[in-house]
């Protein structure tokens, strides 16, 4: 009788603490009309954005210091091989030179809001505002201070990369095996990722890629390496990469 109260009690919880089922939300969008050729601008990669904990048996998230430190140098070398490839000159945002770091990271959090929205309320149809109902307005932006900082004269847009990571923790899982006896979805896990760019003349958001449901385990080369990719998919002005024959 124990163990067939408690299984009620913790089908009873999965209703309670589970937000709705998680479903595929990966999406690009870009300003209508934007184009970016090959070799012709200059990008400052701003620090990316990486927390990295676990899942708690109710959802809530707990940061790991140790697996955020392993990612950030994953990471960051994966973005380091990446940049190349981008089609345009790439360069790391460093402000040694001035008091720019306070403000910028205000301007990373800023992304993160804007890209939660173009998210709710423009790449899914019941959600849309009404002013970007039929899905092709893509006007969206952070404001023209970014133009203002020192630490970003001579460039031309900022590439703004935000990765989130929960690992399910064993009770989470173990919730989850619950919630499924009881009819009750729960997911085990959160990988999220936004990767951005900003034109830095007007503040506007041209280019977007979001997925909250991200491959790749950034606590490994490997997987940091799959992140990298997936966040960094469709970017414009990319030359396309062409397969070698017999490939």
């Amino acid at each position: 009788m124990k163990n067939r109260n408690w299984m009620r009690a913790a089908v009873l919880a999965a209703s309670v603490c589970v937000a709705m089922p998680a479903m595929g939300q990966e999406k690009t969008g870009n300003k209508e009309g934007f184009a970016l050729k090959p070799g012709t601008v200059r990008i400052v990669l701003m620090r990316p954005v990486i927390d990295v904990g676990a899942q708690s048996t109710g959802g809530m998230f707990e940061p790991n210091a140790d697996w955020t430190t392993q990612a950030r140098e994953y990471l960051t070398v994966a973005l380091g091989e990446a940049q190349s490839k981008l089609g345009n000159v790439v360069v790391e945002y460093s402000d040694q030179s001035t008091s720019d770091g306070p403000m910028v990271t205000q301007y990373s959090h800023l992304f993160n809001a804007v890209a939660d929205s173009v998210i709710e309320y423009q790449f899914f149809p019941g959600n849309r505002l009404p002013t970007k109902k039929h899905g092709k307005s893509f006007d969206w932006g952070m404001g023209d201070g970014l133009a203002r900082l020192t630490s970003l004269n001579g460039a031309d847009y900022a590439l703004f990369i935000t990765t989130h990571d929960e690992y399910g923790s064993t009770g989470r899982k173990m919730l989850q095996i619950v919630g499924m006896l009881g009819g009750v979805g729960v997911t085990s896990g959160v990988h999220q990722g936004y990767a951005g760019l900003v034109d830095l003349k007007t503040g506007e958001l041209v280019w977007l890629n979001a997925d909250r449901q991200m491959g790749g385990d950034v606590r490994t080369a490997e997987g940091a390496q799959k992140r990298v990719s997936q966040l960094l998919e469709g970017f414009p002005g990319r030359p396309v990469e062409v397969a070698a024959a017999g490939n």
